[in-house]
C-alpha cells in the first residue's frame, strides 16, 4: 500500500499512523476498516488471498474490501472455497464471464485460466442457471488417436482432462464430483466426438485451444445451443500442432474479435499465480523472444530452402555401386 498509494505507515501498539496525500490517507483507512468489518465477520484472508486482494483495491479506485469479499461469496455458493480473483485481468476475466456468453482467456501458464472458468461453471450449476457442465480438451500432446488408447471413453481422455478434474476437485468434496459424474451432470466430452451435437442450457469449458486446429475450433464454436455460455482458454506460446500457424485459437483471435457476444481476455506474465518462481519464468521466456525465430517454416518453406542450397553448394558425386 505504501508504495502504490504513496503514503508512509507506521505501525504502532495502539493505532496505525498514516503520512500522505489526504486522499491516500482516506483510502487506507477505508482499508483498514473494511479488514476489521471482515474480520468480525469471521472472515480473515491468509496473506497470498489478502496480498491479491490489495493489489485490486490499490489498482482501482471503485474497488474495496468488503465489494470483492461479497462477490466472492456470491461465487462460491456450495463450493468449499472462496472463489476470488487475484489480479485486474483475472477480475476482469470472471465479470467478462458473468456478462458474455463467450469468452477467450488467453495467457501464459498459471494465470487462473482453467481453474477460474471450472469455478465459474461450478458457480452456474449451482445457482441452476445451466444444468450441467460439459469438459472437451483436444488430444494432443500424447501423438496418438483417442482410439488407439485403451480403456472407455472417459478413461482415454482422462490424463488429457486432468487440468479440470484436479480444479473440480479443489472446489467439491470428492463423493460429489463422482455424484456429478454418475448423474452426467458433468460431462466429458473428447472434441474429436462433438461434431454434430447441440449443447443446451450447458456451460461448456474448453482447454488447450491452443491445440486445435482451425476446423475443430469452428466446430466446437458452432455446439452452442439455447441458454448455454462458453469459455475458451489457452496459450499461444505451447502449440504442440505439427504447424503452428494452423492454431485455431490463433485464428479465432483474428477472425471474432469484435463480435458482439464474445469477449477476449489476455493475461499477462503478472496474472501468474503459481509459485514466485513460475512468473519469473514466464518473464524469462518473455524476454527471449526477439533473439528466437517466432514460428517454424512450414514444410513447403523447408523444401524450397533445402533444394536451394543444394543448388549453391552442390554434392561431390560418388560411384555407383557395382550391381
Amino acid at each position: 500500500m505504501e508504495d502504490s498509494l504513496g503514503v508512509r505507515i507506521d505501525l504502532r501498539s495502539d493505532a496505525v499512523h498514516v503520512k500522505g496525500p489526504e486522499p491516500a490517507v482516506e483510502r487506507v483507512r477505508q482499508i483498514f476498516a473494511d479488514f476489521e468489518a471482515l474480520r468480525r465477520q469471521g472472515i480473515n484472508p491468509h496473506n497470498g488471498e489478502l496480498n491479491a486482494l490489495l493489489r485490486l483495491v490499490v489498482a482501482d479506485t471503485s474497488v474495496t474490501l468488503r465489494s470483492l469479499s461479497d462477490s466472492g461469496k456470491q461465487r462460491s455458493v456450495g463450493v468449499k472455497k472462496t472463489v476470488q480473483p487475484r489480479s485486474i485481468n483475472q477480475r476482469k476475466y470472471v465479470e467478462a464471464i458473468e456478462q458474455h456468453d463467450m469468452v477467450f482467456g488467453v495467457g501464459p501458464a498459471g494465470t487462473g485460466k482453467t481453474y477460474l472458468a471450472v469455478a465459474m461453471a461450478v458457480s452456474a450449476l449451482n445457482a441452476k442457471k445451466v444444468s450441467r457442465i460439459v469438459l472437451v480438451r483436444p488430444a494432443v500432446e500424447a501423438g496418438e488417436r483417442l482410439g488407439f488408447l485403451p480403456g472407455t471413453l472417459q478413461e482415454k481422455v482422462d490424463p488429457y482432462l486432468r487440468p479440470l478434474y484436479d480444479a473440480l476437485y479443489d472446489l467439491l468434496d470428492p463423493d460429489k464430483v463422482e455424484k456429478l459424474f454418475e448423474r452426467n451432470v458433468i460431462e466429458v466430452a473428447p472434441l474429436a466426438f462433438m461434431r454434430g451435437r447441440t449443447l443446451n442450457d450447458a456451460f461448456i469449458i474448453m482447454d488447450e485451444a491452443q491445440n486445435t486446429t482451425i476446423e475443430q475450433m469452428k466446430m466446437f464454436l458452432t455446439r452452442m445451443g439455447n441458454n448455454s455460455r462458453s469459455v475458451i482458454t489457452g496459450d499461444i506460446t505451447q502449440i504442440d500442432l505439427p504447424n503452428p500457424r494452423k492454431s485455431g485459437l490463433l485464428d479465432a483471435i483474428n477472425i471474432l474479435d469484435g463480435v458482439e457476444g464474445i469477449h477476449f481476455c489476455h493475461f499477462e506474465e503478472c496474472d501468474v499465480v503459481r509459485h514466485a518462481l513460475v512468473q519469473r519464468i514466464v518473464r524469462a521466456y518473455e524476454s527471449s523472444k526477439p533473439q528466437q525465430q517466432e514460428l517454424p517454416l512450414a514444410l513447403g518453406d523447408a523444401i524450397e530452402v533445402g533444394i536451394e542450397s543444394r543448388e549453391n553448394h552442390p554434392q561431390p558425386s560418388h560411384p555407383a555401386k557395382p550391381q
